[in-house]
């Protein structure tokens, strides 16, 4: 995938209540909700390492850095403690997590490798890792070489534009991150819940979305119900 798709930014179209300050649903585009679905997809290394220690809430942030800190003395044989750290998303899930592309390498293609130890006969060769430089189990050489790797052949017959959703409607997406196709009646039955009387007091917002504000929906989608409002509203402190 290109550096330029890595930094594009997306709209969102929020529908702002004034009156109480709050976001009640965005209109969104297949990207914006490929996204949304895409972090789904995403390992927990990869979502602590993608908002750094510092903005982790909760203890994660510790777990990931007391891991990252410990010496390999202490690791077992053949285990590569980048596996954890920054773990491989599935070649079929990167495209729902574009707007964080760049931010760590999780994203990248996937890669099998084994032994390189060609000249050692005894060697099996039956292991494989998807860690350059592991510690062969069978003869401690480091596995190296690249095999070619074949994606589930189902993936032939996905849409040219890939991602999750189709790009036949436009999607609202709720200020808790309930995603559902949009309509008409659909919008006037969610006015009809949040009790809006006025629609005078009805604002409608366009937002840019891009990675770092991918990161903010990110780390607000792990603490809260209202991470439209959150982000694009109130700001997190």
């Amino acid at each position: 995938m290109s550096t330029t798709m890595a930094t594009k930014k997306h709209n969102l179209k929020l529908l702002v209540d004034t009156t109480s300050n709050k976001v009640l649903f965005a209109e969104a585009g297949k990207e914006v909700v490929d996204f949304f679905f895409g972090l789904l997809a995403l390992p927990i290394g990869s979502v602590v390492n993608l908002l750094t220690k510092k903005c982790m809430i909760g203890s994660l942030g510790e777990l990931y850095w007391s891991l990252e800190s410990m010496s390999d003395t202490y690791i077992q044989s053949g285990r590569n403690k980048a596996s954890l750290l920054n773990p491989v998303v599935a070649s079929s899930a990167r495209p729902n997590t574009l707007l964080l592309e760049g931010g760590s390498s999780s994203c990248a293609p996937k890669r099998w490798y084994n032994c390189g130890n060609s000249g050692y006969s005894s060697c099996s060769r039956q292991y494989y890792t998807d860690v350059n430089g592991t510690q062969c189990p069978s003869c401690r050489y480091q596995m190296t070489k690249e095999l070619n790797y074949v994606g589930n052949s189902s993936n032939v017959e996905m849409d040219e534009s890939g991602g999750i959703v189709k790009e036949v409607v436009t999607y609202m997406v709720m200020d808790d991150l309930a995603v559902m196709p949009m309509s008409t009646i659909s919008s006037i039955t969610l006015l009809n819940k949040f009790n809006i009387k006025d629609v005078g007091s009805l604002q409608e917002r366009v937002v840019e979305l891009g990675m770092d504000e991918g990161l903010k929906l990110l780390r607000a989608s792990l603490r809260s119900k209202s991470v439209l409002t959150d982000v694009f509203l109130v700001g997190e402190k």
